[in-house]
């Protein structure tokens, strides 16, 4: 009879530990996934945001020591990726090989002009950076005109933001249901040694005492749940990279490096917390309330 209790409380045991595993795994799978968007979808963004060009339109009694001072300067400036300087001829033969046709023959004349094309490092890509940078530009008296897409610019902002704050909206609804079922998961756990708790209590035993191997215990079990939810995150990111590589999700690896670091800390916070509230509920509750 005995052997057979001692069974069954070792399988409920072995239950409980298993729901506390599954439901850190799980969770934090689903952050860890939502983190990994967050951050590429910034990489992405920034991506996209460094292949806007502005564009400097030259006059053509530009002096060649101007246009050298003037992209020189441009390549020196902290906001500026790159820059170069696109010739009238070297654009008439470009559109000559994007249409097919010589348009120049019916011209007569080539009517472009001298240029110099600049890319922005990302964080620069704003109207308000980029309307700063066209007038700064406009006064020198050899620079005729300065365009660059001012939709596009607008665009791309606006919907970045908003993608964003939607995924860290997800991200703080997720955190919230993660520390929801790992708490609840701890406490089952918990509750189902709530007699030994009482027991080691009425005997003498401090509550820093009876609290250590619960938390030791189920911030084990934090661990696991994290390595678990890492492996499934490295897996599944692998096959997303492996089918859509234009993604670029394993282009930063001490990013995502820094992003399981985050979801172990989390898995052992949260379990630490949640076991210190549980052990110190049943510490604090009277004996005939245990039933």
């Amino acid at each position: 009879m005995g052997s057979s209790f001692e069974k069954y409380q070792k399988r409920r045991l072995i239950s409980s530990y298993f729901s506390v595993v599954v439901s850190i795994a799980l969770v934090l799978f689903l952050l860890g996934i939502l983190g990994v968007l967050l951050i590429n979808a910034k990489f992405i963004s920034d991506e996209f945001k460094e292949k806007v060009i502005l564009t400097i339109y030259l006059e053509d009694a530009s002096k060649p020591i101007e246009i050298n001072q003037l992209k020189n300067s441009l390549t020196l400036s902290e906001y500026v990726k790159q820059s170069r300087f696109i010739s009238k001829d070297a654009a008439a033969d470009f559109m000559k090989m994007e249409y097919g046709e010589d348009f120049l023959d019916e011209v007569g004349y080539n009517p472009l002009k001298n240029s110099i094309e600049i890319n922005l490092l990302a964080d620069y890509v704003t109207a308000k950076r980029l309307d700063s940078i066209s007038e700064k530009a406009l006064q020198k008296n050899f620079v005729e005109d300065v365009t660059y897409d001012k939709d596009l610019v607008a665009l791309m902002n606006s919907n970045v933001k908003r993608l964003s704050l939607w995924i860290l909206i997800i991200c703080g609804i997720f955190t919230l249901i993660a520390i929801i079922l790992i708490n609840s998961s701890i406490r089952l756990a918990v509750y189902s040694k709530r007699f030994t708790i009482k027991t080691m209590q009425m005997v003498g035993a401090t509550k820093a005492f009876i609290r250590k191997p619960f938390i030791w215990n189920n911030i084990g079990l934090g661990v696991l749940g994290a390595i678990l939810a890492i492996f499934g995150n490295g897996v599944l990111l692998y096959y997303i990279n492996k089918s859509f590589p234009e993604l670029q999700l394993m282009q930063q690896p001490e990013v995502l490096g820094t992003v399981f670091i985050v979801i172990l800390g989390i898995g052992i916070l949260i379990t630490w917390i949640s076991t210190h509230l549980a052990t110190q509920r049943f510490l604090n509750l009277k004996t005939d309330r245990l039933y």
